[in-house]
């Protein structure tokens, strides 16, 4: 049996297109760079803006719209002058483990670029948030992540003086927080997590190098340690056309 418009309802994922057939034309002609970029792989050069505006006799705009939807998807990235076939997401995984061990998983090298690390007075809204005390020394680590050098993500962590007093001497910037943490004796206990859809600001789309308009996954995560003591609170956004997350369910 036929399905219109190749709509077979046992598909993974079905083509967007309504029965009625009545779409767009951008999306008609992003349906069909889809197919070409599957057909290209990995890193394969997608044909020129005015190359696929004559082989889908559409205007140059309509072509520009299907491809910037397919950048802002993770289908396609821009290098240099050209548009290539990106590689498969990232799968960072929803639980208390590093982003270097997901990455690492994936068979990628991890890496950070250290942007700030400083310290100042607890001020009340993260105390509020966290348990620490307010006005309480603070330690603020702000690193640049890197998958294989591809800047994909920008963490915030927030750690008590206190618990970690020589940050600033011991620990290497471009390593896992984790991992030192677990040198120092502390193990994590549980932690509260909070994910949601933003746009990163001017200054955060400078430092991933980014367009101000790609979606970022931003998370909130709260850890206290085994004996429920309050332990870190990071912010993370992640580039949402690199990362997907994922977790086991049980009932």
């Amino acid at each position: 049996m036929d399905y219109p418009n190749d709509q077979h309802p046992a598909a993974p994922v079905r083509s967007g297109i309504p029965e009625h057939g009545r779409i767009p034309k951008y999306y008609a002609v992003k349906a069909r760079i889809s197919s070409l970029v599957d057909e290209l792989g990995e890193g394969g050069l997608l044909p020129t803006e005015r190359d696929l505006s004559e082989r889908y006799e559409v205007a140059r705009e309509t072509v520009r719209q299907a491809i910037r939807e397919l950048v802002l998807e993770g289908r396609l990235r821009r290098q240099g002058r050209g548009t290539v076939v990106a590689g498969p997401k990232l799968e960072q995984p929803l639980s208390l483990a590093s982003y270097t061990e997901g990455v690492r998983r994936q068979g990628r090298t991890p890496g950070r670029n250290l942007v700030t690390l400083d310290r100042f007075p607890c001020p009340e809204a993260l105390a509020a948030e966290t348990g620490l005390t307010r006005g309480e020394p603070v330690w603020h680590l702000e690193r640049v992540l890197l998958a294989d050098d591809e800047r994909v993500g920008l963490e915030s962590t927030y750690v008590s003086v206190a618990r970690i007093p020589r940050l600033d001497a011991d620990f290497d910037p471009d390593s896992s927080f984790y991992a030192y943490l677990h040198q120092q004796g502390i193990a994590f206990g549980d932690a509260d997590e909070r994910i949601e859809t933003v746009l990163a600001t001017p200054r955060e789309a400078l430092l991933i190098g980014t367009p101000p308009a790609l979606p970022m996954l931003l998370i909130h995560r709260v850890s206290r340690d085994t004996d429920g003591q309050p332990l870190e609170r990071v912010r993370t956004l992640f580039r949402g056309d690199r990362f997907s997350f994922t977790t086991r369910l049980r009932g």
